[in-house]
């Protein structure tokens, strides 16, 4: 029975391990299909549930810049949003749509995580 318990203990602890040190493979949106213009301004659409999907967008630079954060149900870390570069921390709704202005960004990388840095997104803006 001991050795059935030590079992199961060790599957586990491998499980959780690689959920905490494999990256999250949500996807990548290198074609910029989450990237639309409306009225000037580029709006990056972002889905935060289980980690951020796309975890990878690319987006012009040098124009004003809006990311639209979507949750349906998101109870998990990635339901807070953390940009450091921008001092952005967000908490968002279970469900909604969360809007965060980027500004305008210019020409490099713009890397965003959950509230526990487990889950991660960046925005490649090209020019």
């Amino acid at each position: 029975m001991k050795y059935v318990i030590g079992i199961v203990v060790g599957i586990t602890t491998l499980f959780v391990a690689l959920m905490v040190l494999i990256p999250n493979q949500k996807g990548s949106a290198a074609d910029g299909s989450n990237v639309t213009v409306e009225n000037g301004v580029q709006i990056i659409d972002l889905t935060a549930k289980g980690g951020y999907s796309p975890n990878k967008t690319v987006a012009k630079a040098g124009m004003p810049t809006k990311l639209e954060v979507a949750t349906d149900g998101t109870f998990d870390c990635s339901s807070t949003i953390l940009i450091p570069s921008l001092s952005v921390t967000k908490q968002l709704p279970s469900s909604g749509t969360t809007e965060v202005d980027l500004g305008t960004p210019q020409v490099g990388s713009l890397n965003g995580t959950c509230g526990m840095g487990m889950y991660r997104f960046e925005i490649d803006f090209q020019g």
